[in-house]
């Protein structure tokens, strides 16, 4: 194994800080090489720690210049300064001041954490630990301070000085030199510290909160991209309003920042004031921005905006509660999103995220609980489980304890721990206070990893006109956890006939459509039940578990015809769906089931109605939908030959249709990503690529047309992907002819990228390696790398794992030429071998020795080691 040597930091070591630092004065020169940064911090004993011993401070790849006690220099003899800490050996009785000079090389910080440049612009970035990267501190979360940040810089480098705050001075110096000091009167934990400064247009507006503050809104992009921001202005606006009238958080400082970079690890960073974005969630036209990213912009302005009060006015006292602020502030913008949108098509994309990347990831070896108790390296932990997995736990807390309990509870976490880091019992405390229920139980959510698996069966009396439903729950074993404990969760349900709901009667009463399971198995039985019923279970995905429940294509069509649920009318097609493509996976010459073409008809025919829900109904479950439900010994290429038949047999039976369909969606006049119209192109596009599957010369000749004539990329995207996926020399042409169109547009060459990344051709690798020497591509920029990489790797199934394992190795390789330069990126890649083990034995064999290669390394980053370790457990 690599001798990279791990030390695991465990929840049950937690002790509060032996230092207290109340005010933060930092003094920042900034040079493209040598910039100079003075900390001065107003330092005391924390009296609610035993600790008596020294004061040290983090640090990481420090230059120490300097040292001032109580603006004193410091002796050599007082200190011991190195790259990774400061310690002080004498500590001042009561309060005192230390004054801290280090040196940093901005230019040279390819890890993009700490203070680093970004093409013309000086950007930070620190969470989870990259303060200390930028001045030795007590960096950790519950360490609360207030920062006043005085920025110095060349004018005609950077005339922009942006700090966290309000800018409270600003003027010029000699040398053609300026300054700007901010002061953010709000304590806050290091990793909410941020500067920017650079040369950088700005686009400004103005909101007015409930109270009648006038607020002031800026977004700072590259010159010549500001009419790119209308969108993201437009959804901070909404998002400000939106927070104010549904949670009632109103905004708390006199400005409002968002900065877009193009060299960022993360989508962006909720910073107190100031906001930094990677660009790809902020810029947007029509001309170079699909609906999914103006849909992406709005989540994730959303996502950090709420931030403000769920992870800085509020934070977690540890990383261990990450998923205290990520899973509820998820849980925030999904709600804001659904409230903008279609709420039931918003249910359905977040569950399939949670499904393809949560439950992949809690059933392999990197499984971990929502909050977890031991971690090597905490970048690893920024997961699916942490952020959907958490945000679905608050769900559940809400649907359980009811609408009015859950905000009564959010009102009381706002007014009882403000201005406080908190713990996740803290959280739930204020909830169970409102309610008066011991959510004791329900903290296993919290504390156990593993999707649990509900089983449901029902028997129907027709003489005594009831239904008896048992349901049971069993909870996988997971890496650390042998044996659980039952799970507390919540499960809408409903029965449904052949016109729809039934009524029915639980223990006497009307049933209002929701259980609480509580125990290893349960029974109910229903009562005044008119016909035999199917069991409309999990409505609304009311608990993140696997359900498996028999139900026969009778049923599955009863389903789809009658319930009233949206979600289990998606579930029902999905379920029909799966059902016939794991048949075809060990038989490929199953007959195709008549009744699911006329299903997938009858969806068409209905589209007008909700185009975005048809749509999502006609997308059959993904490749990997296929292998996670059939768990073990998975070959991807036989999953892949079995979703092309089934598409090609629908293409085949429904051609006419689905051209009719492509015809019917068009919307007329200048392009809105607004819900209608984009539900409409979606519907319109899941026709023309599934038209296009069985290679129909008139489906790809509207393909084709659509390609040169559309007035968006969202039409033009969708073409240049079915046209690539035909394999014909119209889609190469159509790859060419794109790549000239936006050659000096690097978000749309991603998309370019990622489209090529995801063929499912044998030349796809070569193809891939070509790209890496083109002139838009970069090892150094994380968008680069996603798209071309990370989609190639987490996207391309059959590719990535080719039985002659040259994706693995290729993956390894380009893993191992990051790391050193960027290993949060480079863990991220390697995660795409979450699922190795449940590959069949020669795929399996030659993933896990690509895993051996990259352990045994001699040099790894934290980061990948922690991975890669986790990986081969």
């Amino acid at each position: 194994m690599s001798e990279t040597a791990l030390e695991p930091v465990r929840l049950a070591d937690y002790r509060v800080p032996a230092f207290l630092i109340e005010t933060v004065h930092l003094d920042i020169n900034l040079d493209r090489t040598q910039t100079r940064i003075v900390s001065t911090l107003a330092v005391s004993r924390n009296p609610a720690s035993q600790d008596t011993g020294p004061l040290k401070f983090d640090g990481d790849s420090l230059v120490f210049v300097e040292a001032w006690l109580d603006g004193v220099p410091l002796q050599a003899k007082a200190y011991m300064a190195l790259p990774q800490s400061f310690t002080l050996h004498h500590v001042p009785k009561g309060s005192f001041t230390l004054t801290i000079e280090t040196r940093l090389d901005p230019s040279a910080n390819t890890q993009l954490m700490g203070l680093y440049r970004s093409n013309s612009a000086y950007c930070t970035q620190c969470e989870a630990e990259g303060f200390r990267r930028i001045t030795y501190f007590l960096d950790r979360p519950d360490v609360l301070s207030v920062y006043t940040t005085r920025i110095e810089a060349s004018y005609q480098e950077a005339p922009a000085l942006l700090a966290n705050g309000n800018k409270i001075e600003e003027g010029m110096l000699g040398h053609g030199r300026h300054f700007a000091v901010w002061h953010d009167p709000f304590p806050k934990p290091s990793y909410l510290f941020a500067m920017v400064a650079g040369d950088l247009a700005v686009v400004r507006d103005h909101f007015e909160t409930a109270s009648g503050r006038r607020v002031t809104l800026e977004i700072y992009v590259e010159h010549g991209k500001e009419n790119r921001c209308t969108y993201a202005m437009d959804a901070l606006k909404r998002s400000m309003r939106w927070d104010e009238q549904v949670f009632g958080r109103e905004y708390d400082l006199d400005i409002f920042m968002i900065v877009a970079v193009s060299d960022f690890n993360m989508g962006a960073m909720e910073n107190k004031g100031l906001n930094v974005f990677n660009d790809k969630y902020v810029l947007a036209l029509p001309e170079t921005a699909t609906d999914q990213d103006y849909a992406n912009i709005e989540a994730i302005i959303a996502h950090e905006y709420f931030h403000n009060w769920t992870g800085n006015r509020i934070t977690c006292r540890d990383w261990f509660q990450l998923c205290l602020k990520e899973g509820l502030t998820v849980f925030r913008d999904q709600e804001f999103s659904s409230d903008q949108r279609s709420r039931p098509v918003k249910r359905i994309n977040d569950v399939k995220t949670l499904r393809s990347q949560q439950f992949s990831e809690d059933g392999g070896p990197l499984a971990h609980p929502v909050r977890p108790e031991i971690y090597n390296e905490i970048n690893n932990f920024y997961t699916a489980t942490v952020y959907e997995k958490g945000a679905e736990v608050v769900r559940m807390l809400k649907t359980l304890i009811g609408d009015e309990a859950f905000f009564k509870g959010m009102d009381l976490y706002f007014e009882r721990h403000d201005g406080q880091a908190v713990t996740i019992e803290d959280f739930i405390a204020c909830f169970a206070d409102v309610s008066g229920r011991d959510l004791g139980q329900f903290m296993l959510w919290y504390r156990q990893s593993g999707t649990p698996e509900v089983r449901a069966e029902g028997v129907w009396d027709e003489a005594a006109r009831t239904y008896a439903l048992t349901l049971s729950q069993i909870l996988p074993p997971t890496p650390g956890q042998a044996h659980k404990q039952p799970m507390l969760f919540p499960i809408r349900l409903g029965l449904v006939g052949t016109q729809g709901d039934l009524s029915a009667s639980l223990d006497g009463r009307p049933f209002d459509g929701l259980v609480a399971l509580a125990e290893s198995e349960q029974r109910y039985v229903f009562s005044d039940v008119a016909e035999k019923p199917v069991p409309s279970l999990l409505r609304g995905f009311s608990a993140p578990v696997k359900l498996a429940v028999d139900l026969d294509e009778e049923a599955l069509l009863t389903l789809l015809r009658a319930d009233s649920d949206p979600f289990n009318r998606w579930q029902a097609a999905q379920s029909y769906a799966l059902k016939l493509l794991l048949r075809l996976v060990k038989a490929p010459a199953t007959p195709i089931d008549p009744r699911f073409i006329e299903a997938v008809g009858s969806i068409l025919d209905k589209g007008e109605g909700d185009p975005a829900f048809a749509a999502l109904s006609l997308t059959l479950p993904s490749e990997a939908d296929i292998a996670r439900e059939i768990g073990n010994d998975v070959d991807p290429q036989a999953i892949y030959e079995a979703r092309t038949l089934l598409r090609h047999t629908l293409a085949g039976h429904l051609g006419a249709q689905l051209l009719r369909t492509i015809q019917a969606m068009t919307v007329e006049g200048p392009y809105s990503p607004q819900a209608r119209d984009a539900g409409r192109r979606s519907l319109r596009n899941v026709a023309l690529d599934l038209a296009c599957a069985n290679g129909s010369k008139a489906a790809l000749a509207v393909a084709h047309a659509q390609f040169e004539d559309a007035d968006n990329m969202t039409d033009e995207m969708a073409a240049l992907t079915t046209l690539a996926l035909s394999g014909t020399a119209a889609g190469d042409r159509a790859l060419h002819n794109f790549r000239e169109r936006y050659a000096g547009d690097p978000l749309v060459i991603d998309k370019w990228m990622s489209v090529q990344a995801m063929l499912p051709h044998q030349s796809t690798l070569d193809r891939i390696k070509d790209l890496m020497r083109d002139s838009a591509f970069s090892l150094h920029n994380p968008n680069r790398v996603r798209a071309l990489i990370g989609t190639f790797s987490a996207s391309n199934q059959t590719q990535f794992n080719r039985p002659d394992g040259e994706g693995y190795r290729f993956v390894a390789d380009v893993i191992l030429s990051i790391d050193p330069k960027n290993p949060q990126l480079a863990a991220r890649l390697l995660v795409a071998f979450k699922t190795w083990r449940s590959l069949e034995a020669g795929r399996r064999g030659l993933a896990a020795a690509a895993l051996r290669d990259i352990a045994t390394r001699p040099v790894l980053s934290r980061d990948v080691a922690d991975i890669v370790q986790r990986s081969l457990a």
